[in-house]
């Protein structure tokens, strides 16, 4: 049983290891009972089953536990989530941005390996080092290993089934233990309770958010014939909106966007894991992500209702732009679910002045205005979506591209990176905007710009990168603060500044560009609301915060196992054992979760013409 001892001691190491990065309470003697008995089950098998060759069977079982702590360890650190074999199986779309995920790696997690390095060095060596070899493979005791295995077994049943019903995936975890979670995930049949079609309506979903109708709506139709340029940026958090370092201004030009029209400071990002692509998603049909994966993963394959289809009825032309190939995250399926008429990706703007996965935000915008210009010269009026991407993590743009100089304190950090990048970034869209101005598109245009997604999560910073997010906001860097991303919405001619101080997600921007073109939604079922004319809101959450976390006007409410064991945190930031969020609200949110996922399940199979690639 000697082996048996060793490879477990050397699991609950590595168990220690994740669990130190991972979990807020951090390394816990009940790793003895919630690690330790799944390790102990493995090696039991090896031992009443494995009549030879017993420690090449040790070494890969030893092998798949340490990758799968590995691989739990940087998806943490990447995404804040606790990685599931689903999510392992989109590993072709992980890769496409490796360079962000292994710069979040602290050396020390490699350490995880070193046994496997060594031991496999030493299994393959012809000559000597051979006695250790011949007492790990002499046959133990089955009976003890039966035992033992029997005793470990019902551990783990212990561990799993009383915790199946947390609500938040990272206590669930931490209740069950890493390897029990990955396991229970594995074999877990849960299936997904839809409601029937027949009882989601309008009425039902607008009932739950308690939406109260406006007989005649702010800014209603001000915008009406307009054409629609809707801008994405990449990786925008609200806090960079008027922030100056030592006297330089991060962003000028969105800044001066802010200052002279609508400005929606208290925005947030409703994506998963699909990031760009699901905000794509999102803000084009006002539903919410899919359970697992990403959205054009699990949903590109139904015909889905969405803003390019509704301005589609109403004679306008849709296109979307992204610099980088059509298939990631398979947009392309995408598209054609959403129903914009011509997409624009590598193929159009080509691999010059490549940064990261395509080609820059200058050369973005300068080719993309070319297409506005042809589009605007037609008949009808248009619909474009447009998709930057340079300032992408882990902002480690060209020297060409860096055009401020931090304070020391930030160099080499992933914050004063991430500074540099958006900076570009906005330098890019100012010209983007001025050239507009010169083409007569600005005054002709309802513009709309918003983050796509965090770019600082919280999990991701060491402790200097904290204290100088912590500089930059006068106190902690909170989770509210993570997924707040700003909202502008340009109507020229029309809009007086102003900032609004509602609670808005990216679910609200389809029913928000109808108000202001004059179109009604009566037929097109959306989870989002008019944000110039509804006050108060209700925003589910998924994967980046636990599932059952949720925001409303006055705070975000963040899970636990259920309800009553959630946090609350102000839109402020600051962090309360109690809070305003009440469990009705929680059970409002789960429900419209619940609501949209049924929803797009019961939508037919899309079977038509696909977007042409230009």
């Amino acid at each position: 049983m000697q082996p048996i001892l060793f490879f477990s001691f050397i699991m609950l190491l590595k168990s220690a290891l994740a669990w130190m990065v991972i979990f807020e309470n951090g390394m816990s003697w009940t790793l003895l009972l919630k690690e330790l008995p799944f390790a102990l089950i493995i090696f039991c098998f090896i031992e009443v089953f494995a009549k030879k060759r017993k420690i090449l069977y040790y070494l890969l079982a030893n092998l798949l536990m340490t990758t799968i702590l590995f691989a739990v360890i940087m998806y943490y650190k990447y995404y804040g989530v606790i990685v599931t074999y689903f999510a392992l199986a989109q590993v072709n779309q992980v890769t496409a941005v490796k360079n962000s995920v292994f710069s979040l790696m602290d050396p020390y997690f490699l350490l995880i390996f070193v046994d496997v390095v060594i031991l496999a060095a030493l299994l393959i060596k012809k000559k000597g080092d051979i006695d250790w070899k011949m007492k790990v493979n002499r046959p133990s005791s089955r009976k003890v290993a039966l035992a033992v295995l029997t005793v470990s077994l019902i551990v783990c049943l212990f561990n799993i089934v009383p915790n199946r019903a947390s609500m938040n995936e990272i206590v669930k975890a931490e209740q069950m233990g890493i390897l029990n979670y990955e396991a229970y995930m594995i074999f877990s049949s849960k299936e997904t309770e839809y409601v029937e079609p027949n009882e989601i309506s309008q009425q039902k979903i607008n009932d739950i958010k308690k939406i109260i109708p406006v007989e005649q709506p702010f800014q209603f139709g001000t915008a009406a014939g307009k054409n629609v340029i809707m801008i994405q940026m990449e990786s925008f958090q609200n806090f960079l909106v008027n922030l100056s370092v030592d006297g330089q201004e991060i962003t000028p030009n969105f800044n001066k966007l802010v200052n002279e029209h609508f400005y929606f400071n208290k925005f947030y990002q409703q994506v998963g894991q699909g990031n760009t692509s699901d905000a794509e998603y999102v803000v084009n049909t006002s539903l919410y992500i899919p359970p697992r994966g990403a959205a054009t993963q699990m949903y590109a394959d139904r015909e889905l209702p969405s803003l390019p289809k509704l301005l589609e009825e109403h004679q306008y032309d849709t296109a979307t732009f992204h610099t980088n190939v059509v298939e990631f995250w398979n947009r392309g399926e995408l598209y054609e679910s959403l129903g914009f008429n011509n997409y624009y990706d590598t193929e159009y703007f080509g691999e010059e002045d490549t940064v990261f996965f395509g080609a820059s935000d200058d050369v973005l915008y300068r080719k993309t205005l070319d297409k506005l210009v042809e589009m605007d010269a037609a008949e009808n009026p248009f619909y474009a979506h447009v998709i930057s991407m340079t300032a992408h993590h882990p902002y480690t743009l060209p020297e060409d591209k860096q055009y401020i100089t931090l304070p020391e304190r930030f160099q080499k950090t992933l914050v004063g990176d991430y500074l540099v990048a958006q900076h570009y970034a906005d330098q890019a869209l100012g010209a983007f905007i001025d050239d507009m101005k010169e083409k007569g598109l600005w005054d002709n245009s309802l513009i709309v710009l918003y983050g796509d997604h965090l770019g600082l999560p919280i999990y991701s910073l060491n402790s200097n990168e904290l204290a100088l997010m912590e500089e930059m906001y006068g106190r902690e860097y909170t989770y509210t603060d993570m997924i707040n991303i700003p909202l502008v919405i340009i109507n020229e001619g029309v809009t007086e500044p102003k900032v609004f101080e509602q609670t808005a997600g990216q679910v609200d921007i389809t029913p928000t560009i109808a108000n202001l073109l004059g179109i009604s939604m009566e037929n097109q079922l959306h989870f989002g609301q008019d944000i110039f004319n509804q006050y108060e809101n209700l925003l589910p959450q998924r994967y980046y915060l636990p599932t059952g976390s949720f925001l409303t006007s006055e705070e975000l409410f963040l899970s636990g196992s259920g309800y009553s064991d959630g946090k609350h945190f102000s839109l402020s930031g600051t962090s309360t054992e109690s809070g305003t969020a009440t469990e009705d609200e929680f059970q409002r949110a789960l429900e419209l979760l619940q609501l949209s996922d049924s929803y797009v399940n019961s939508l037919p199979l899309k079977d038509g013409e696909k977007p042409s690639s230009k």
